[in-house]
């Protein structure tokens, strides 16, 4: 963590969430469409065609990407291959809040993966932080209304959602660990790209693997296209972008808790699209879920 929560890394590190409750949406508008393997591998190739022409020199022998390759092909793996795949995977049998809420857990092991595997210590103001924040994502679960809590239900998407989650954890502690010229982080498109590059081969493997098990046809669409489209700019290029630059300024440990307005964020998506009004229960858990951020940032 380099320095506090300044007005710019408040931006970087909310709109990420707010482009990914749209992937949420979007992503579960599309399951039935064309099998969720295959969806972040076309994701991702349309990121890296956008991105190619932006950076693409990164790939010459000059720019030093090729003696790191084991370390952008670790990023690629969990933050693309397996992040999103698992989050497209969860979206076929849970919900987009419900998805999102599941990820709510993301302060406790973004705080544990840092303590078990980078030796960062865990502080009592980021545990309570988490308490408040998660306490935030719980009110939005329960719509207002504590009993509802008790009628939650987990599903096997939501089992996928957190394995996505700790996946997540480990590519946003790995982001802190600087080895390759400065070069190729200096340029947030670079920087991209190589873990895309990385990440298309992985999540193209996985996507032929899952047409050998047996997956759904692709029905072609300009709805399909569409949200293909946003899925491989907003959420992807964007927030990846935004995110990178976040947890660099502020900390994986800090920039999770901002993770958790992702549910917030879906929930008045949600209501926005079916055409009811946000209720009061938002605004409240908008206050918990800032009031973690605000503690677990103090120093």
């Amino acid at each position: 963590m380099t320095e506090r929560l300044a007005p710019r890394t408040i931006l970087l590190l909310t709109l990420p969430p707010l482009l990914w409750a749209g992937n949420a949406i979007v992503g579960r508008l599309l399951h039935d469409m064309l099998p969720p393997v295959l969806l972040n591998f076309l994701r991702w190739a349309l990121a890296f065609c956008f991105l190619l022409p932006l950076a693409g020199p990164v790939f010459r022998g000059e720019a030093g990407l090729w003696r790191y390759w084991r370390q952008y092909a670790a990023l690629g793996l969990l933050g693309i291959g397996m992040y999103n795949a698992l989050q497209y995977m969860a979206l076929q049998s849970s919900t987009p809040i419900n998805v999102t809420l599941v990820a709510s857990g993301m302060p406790v092991w973004m705080m544990l993966t840092g303590w078990l595997f980078f030796d960062v210590p865990i502080s009592r103001k980021q545990v309570a932080g988490a308490v408040l924040s998660i306490a935030g994502v719980v009110l939005v679960l329960a719509r207002g209304e504590w009993r509802h809590v008790l009628e939650l239900r987990l599903v096997a998407g939501d089992l996928f959602m957190i394995l996505a989650t700790i996946a997540w954890s480990l590519y946003s502690w790995l982001l802190l660990r600087v080895k390759e010229p400065a070069a190729i982080r200096a340029n947030w498109a670079s920087f991209l790209l190589a873990q895309v590059a990385f990440g298309v081969l992985w999540s193209g493997g996985f996507a032929l693997g899952e047409q050998a098990l047996g997956a759904i046809p692709v029905h072609w669409s300009w709805a399909l296209v569409a949200g293909l489209l946003y899925v491989a700019t907003g959420p992807a290029i964007i927030a990846f972008g935004c995110w990178g630059a976040g947890v660099r300024a502020a900390g994986p440990a800090i920039g999770s808790f901002f993770v958790n307005l992702t549910p917030l964020f879906t929930a008045v998506l949600s209501s926005a699209i079916l055409g009811e009004t946000p209720h009061a229960y938002h605004a409240a858990a908008f206050a918990l879920i800032v009031g973690g951020i605000v503690i677990s940032a103090r120093r």
